[in-house]
């Protein structure tokens, strides 16, 4: 048997290489580079390694390790769960540093590959610098912690233990139902460690990546309930677009005339002017999906987990009778909701449908009643965008509105959290299947920079725009610098609201009256002084190497995202957003989200709030 005598790193880097997956006959490199920050845990092994071999797996340098991880998941979104990408990072805090982005990716079912360093397998030095001494257990390290938010984990004690755990986290990252972050703990010792490998475990391997088809009861039994609806409403996930099942859908919808809602992880399943298309659906969606979502007596979700926003906490699907048919590619999310299950591909379960449907049309006044409404939203969204005064201070509104007017349908929009999301969700105007990257499932502070790099790196050429807030952006600007050094392009609009937007309005619907939500000055009684703080974000990004256009007008902010739209380097534009009452803003909230209030207070804020909440409460139900 032919032998090569490497370490377990050289033999890890090698071996990743070498590995691709492949869906409807393409082929595609599944780990195609590796984000690092070194340290005594990883510099001599994997450090050493990718120095060694370059061509094997490119290297990108990182400033924080959650930020790699946030930035690898991003690319992994927009290469449609077929390529992801590794981080390495020391032990301790470089390994702990990790779990934030693990726990995104695992919970958007989005494959990345964690490789943090660990102590001595051989106990050789311990405590090792960084160590957490576990008094009751001699095999844990921090490393530990990222075990519950992975979807496979492994330490690699001996050299020969790296063929099954590393062919292992291969068959996790290449499983559309069961992907997410992927953990192989490398002691430090081992990663260093000679060993003769077989010539075949660096072979090509390739990864099929399965599309399959729906059960043929399971598909005459949906068929025949969406077939005796009168009031039909498919809801497409996420799941739509790790298929790549848009045009499928868009063949359904076509023949059937069931309007489409999407999910924030859905959203540009249909073009937004697609005739179906309603727009996105829940707490944060809008009028015409919540409408029809109360009245829909079937629903079908494609792709979707059905989290508590969509659904509005259980109170938005009102129909006594309602009947949820959820083709999904897990079983575990098809059965929610007392669905019947139709545990499928995307693609391939719509396929099936629209066969099964043949001939099928939902009534027309349904359809003329549902685009007229459409209709009516879209003016809705018109009188959000528009700033008819170019001299004026612009609202987070129609700061999108003058985004609207500049990108393209190759343009890719980047958020995670704060207000943004719902504005968004209810409003923007998705043009193309991956424009919208909303990371929703998580909505992690921080992801959108570092996220914009990884999406820059899937697809390269692409107009790249992170929307990010002040809030936001002082958890985890890093990655500018990352951006700079690497010449990635994107678009960061920074908007100075002062403050938690998000959490103050909803702090003040619970009765807490924005309580630590603000960036102004606190008198010594905790109110605010109403006196912002000295704070330039704008030249903070320009320190870390940026490109800032300030945009304190409307007009200023159309010609600087008309100029940051063809920059070649990393561009900031940064604008102050009105948020006086007096100006219009987006529709508000179209269904309501179950955030307990406490049930006994002294406050009147928070008693009328209870009586609010325990108002809506009423309206939940279980869909048995």
């Amino acid at each position: 048997m032919t032998t090569l005598r490497l370490t377990v790193a050289q033999a890890l880097v090698r071996f990743l290489a070498r590995q691709f997956t492949e869906r409807d006959g393409r082929r595609h490199r599944l780990v195609n580079a590796c984000w690092g920050i070194f340290g005594h845990g990883n510099v001599a092994g994997i450090g050493q390694a990718l120095r060694e071999e370059p061509e094997a797996l490119p290297f990108l340098q990182g400033r924080n390790e959650q930020a790699m991880v946030h930035a690898a998941t991003a690319f992994a979104r927009q290469s449609d769960r077929l390529r992801a990408q590794a981080v390495t990072t020391s032990i301790g805090p470089g390994a702990t540093n990790l779990v934030t982005g693990a726990a995104l990716a695992t919970v958007n079912h989005l494959p990345v590959l964690l490789l943090p360093g660990d102590t001595f397998a051989t106990r050789r030095a311990d405590p090792v610098l960084q160590q957490l001494e576990v008094p009751y257990a001699g095999d844990l390290s921090v490393n530990d912690a990222l075990r519950p938010v992975s979807r496979y984990f492994d330490r690699v004690t001996r050299p020969e233990a790296l063929i099954p755990a590393a062919l292992q986290a291969m068959r996790v990252l290449a499983d559309p139902v069961g992907t997410g972050a992927v953990t192989l703990a490398l002691p430090q010792d081992v990663q260093t460690e000679a060993y003769d490998w077989p010539a075949e475990f660096f072979a090509d391997r390739v990864w099929r990546v399965p599309r399959p088809a729906p059960d043929a009861d399971a598909l005459a039994e949906a068929a025949r309930v969406l077939r005796g609806a009168r009031r039909p409403l498919i809801v497409a996930g996420g799941g739509v677009h790790h298929s790549e099942a848009e045009d499928a859908l868009r063949a359904f919808a076509d023949a059937t005339g069931i309007p489409v809602a999407a999910t924030q992880a859905g959203k540009g399943a249909l073009r937004h002017d697609h005739p179906a298309d309603v727009g996105g659906i829940g707490h944060t969606g809008t009028a015409t999906a919540a409408a029809l979502a109360r009245e829909a007596d079937a629903v079908l979700g494609v792709g979707t987990r059905y989290t508590d926003f969509t659904t509005a906490s259980a109170t938005l699907f009102a129909d006594p009778g309602v009947r949820f048919v959820n083709l999904n590619i897990a079983a575990f999310d098809a059965h929610k909701l007392a669905a019947l299950p139709l545990v499928a591909d995307a693609r391939e379960g719509l396929t099936a449908l629209s066969r099964a449907l043949r001939g099928h049309r939902v009534d027309a006044a349904y359809e003329t009643g549902y685009t007229t409404a459409k209709a009516a939203w879209e003016r809705r969204v018109d009188a959000a965008y528009a700033a008819p005064d170019p001299a004026a201070r612009p609202t987070q509104t129609q700061v999108l509105g003058a985004l609207d007017a500049v990108v393209g349908d190759t343009d890719i929009v980047i958020n995670a959290a704060g207000s943004l999301p719902g504005d968004l969700h209810r409003l923007w105007r998705a043009r193309s299947r991956r424009q919208y990257h909303l990371e929703y499932g998580y909505s992690c502070m921080g992801y959108e920079i570092p996220a914009a790099l990884g999406v820059a790196l899937a697809a390269p050429g692409r107009p790249v725009w992170a929307l990010v807030g002040d809030g936001t952006y002082l958890m985890n600007p890093t990655e500018i610098v990352t951006a700079v050094q690497e010449g990635v392009a994107f678009t960061l609009v920074l908007l100075q609201n002062h403050g938690f937007a998000s959490i103050g309005g909803l702090s003040e619907q619970t009765g807490g009256e924005r309580f630590g939500t603000d960036y102004r000055f606190r008198a010594a009684d905790g109110t605010y002084t109403g006196a912002p703080l000295p704070v330039d974000l704008a030249a903070n990004a320009a320190s870390l190497g940026m490109r800032v256009l300030r945009a304190p007008t409307v007009g200023a902010l159309r010609d600087a995202l008309a100029e940051a739209r063809g920059a070649d380097r990393p561009t900031c534009v940064y604008v102050e957003t009105e948020t006086a009452d007096t100006v219009p803003g987006a529709p508000g909230a179209q269904s309501w989200w179950d955030v307990p209030v406490a049930e006994t207070a002294t406050r009147p804020a928070a008693v009328a709030a209870r009586r609010d909440y325990e108002r809506h409460a009423a309206d939940r139900r279980r869909y048995l």
